[in-house]
């Protein structure tokens, strides 16, 4: 479980970037996070993640066994060995491009194995075996030995999102996972990341309001700085696209704008966040 509670940031200056974020994320939750460009989604996350220390409030990770973990206060190594806890996915995989599919896995365990043999990438069998195994839950085992820059994009996400569950941590954040994947992709990494979330808290970035709705559990849009919209979609999300125009401003224009081009079913939708219909 994912605990944010009030959490402040502000610049040197004193400008309020930050104003007082709170919200829960639970095992079985995949939450969606919504919000113009600047309204503090990223800022948010980088609090959840430790990248940021909150200039007031607590980020706080509850464990399987119910201990609760306080990154805020969390420094150097401590801070690593609980980081070692979050899996993340990024809109630009962060993958080793000349290494293998395999490799790229087991990588995510680099932080908590051997410093000699983290230099070496000294895997052991049973690591390889497991890593397959996490292959398999993502449906690319077939692919463990192709070198990745081979991949498409959306196997590359799956790459990603296997290195990630490799870690076996406790809750997954991502940050703009299908920005730059074309329809048919994004919907196949939405559905799977909300199949994982069963396991653990998924929390993620997006920028397309349809999809979001139609695949997280929950949606929470922030707006300069502070949370406008925080509900399940028992009610079809309804008040959220009421509200579209008050969260995003003059970018929601922009976005109308890529949900007609993703209307067009010629479109590959190369590097560009696109709005879904269904």
């Amino acid at each position: 479980m994912l605990e944010v509670k009030n959490i402040k940031k502000s610049t040197p200056e004193g400008k309020k970037i930050l104003k007082g974020i709170s919200f829960t994320v639970e095992k079985g939750e995949f939450v969606g996070i919504l919000g113009a460009s600047g309204a503090g989604k990223t800022l948010t996350m980088r609090c959840i993640s430790g990248l940021t220390t909150p200039t007031s409030g607590e980020v706080n990770l509850i464990d399987r066994k119910g201990k609760k973990i306080n990154i805020t206060n969390c420094k150097g190594k401590k801070l690593r060995t609980v980081r070692q806890k979050i899996g993340n996915i990024f809109q630009g995989h962060n993958l080793v491009k000349r290494l293998n599919v395999l490799e790229n896995v087991m990588i995510g365990r680099l932080g908590s194995i051997n410093v000699m043999r983290s230099l070496l990438y000294g895997f052991t069998d049973e690591e390889a075996k497991e890593a397959i195994q996490t292959l398999e839950r993502v449906n690319i085992a077939h692919l463990a030995h192709r070198i990745t820059g081979s991949l498409s994009g959306g196997e590359m996400q799956r790459v990603a999102i296997a290195r990630a569950l490799f870690q076996k941590p406790i809750i997954m954040l991502a940050d703009e996972p299908i920005a730059s994947l074309d329809p048919q992709n994004a919907k196949k990494i939405m559905k799977l990341l909300k199949s994982l979330a069963e396991e653990m808290p998924i929390l993620g970035i997006f920028h397309q309001p349809q999809i979001t709705a139609k695949y997280c559990t929950r949606i929470i849009a922030i707006k300069e700085g502070e949370v406008v919209y925080n509900e399940t979609d028992k009610n079809g999300h309804k008040r959220l696209f009421k509200q579209l125009p008050e969260i995003y401003g003059a970018e929601l224009e922009e976005i109308e704008q890529a949900k007609m081009t993703s209307d067009n079913p010629t479109d590959q939708f190369e590097g560009r966040p696109e709005i879904l219909t269904f």
